[in-house]
C-alpha cells in the first residue's frame, strides 16, 4: 500500500501561503529555534514529506508564531530605510510594500531586514 505525505506544497496548500512561506518557516525555526517547526517524517531525496494527520500540528504550530501587534508595530529600521529610498524613487509606501512582499517570496533564504539593505545598497550603488 502507497503512503501519502505531505511536502512543502501541500503544507502551503492547506494553509493557504505560498510554499516560499514554507520554506521561510523551516529555516527561520529550525530545530534549534524557541518554536522550531515540526520535524519532516519522512525525506526523499532531500524533500521534506509529514503524514497528513500532522497538518493539525502544523496549523498549531503556525498558531503559535509570536505576532507582531496590531497593526504590525513599528516598522523595523531597515524597513524604516528602505521605505524612505523608496519613496525617493517615486513609489508609493504601498507600491514599495508589495514589491518588498515579492522580494521575500523570491528569496526566502534572506530576512526582510537584508533584503532592505540589498535593495537600499542597489539603489544607492
Amino acid at each position: 500500500m502507497t503512503q501519502r505525505y505531505l511536502g512543502v506544497l501541500g503544507i502551503a496548500e492547506a494553509l493557504s501561503v505560498t510554499r516560499h512561506a514554507v520554506h521561510k518557516w523551516r529555516s527561520r525555526y529550525s530545530d534549534d529555534s524557541d518554536h522550531p517547526f515540526p520535524v519532516p517524517d519522512v525525506e526523499v531525496d532531500g524533500a521534506p514529506g509529514w503524514r497528513p494527520e500532522r497538518l493539525t500540528e502544523i496549523v498549531q504550530w503556525r498558531e503559535g508564531l509570536p505576532g507582531r501587534g496590531a497593526g504590525g508595530g513599528r516598522p523595523s529600521l531597515a524597513r524604516q530605510e528602505y521605505l524612505k529610498e523608496a519613496a525617493a524613487r517615486g513609489l508609493t509606501r504601498d507600491e514599495a510594500i508589495r514589491t518588498l512582499a515579492t522580494f521575500t517570496e523570491e528569496f526566502p533564504e534572506m530576512t526582510e531586514p537584508e533584503l532592505c539593505a540589498w535593495l537600499v545598497g542597489k539603489w544607492r550603488s
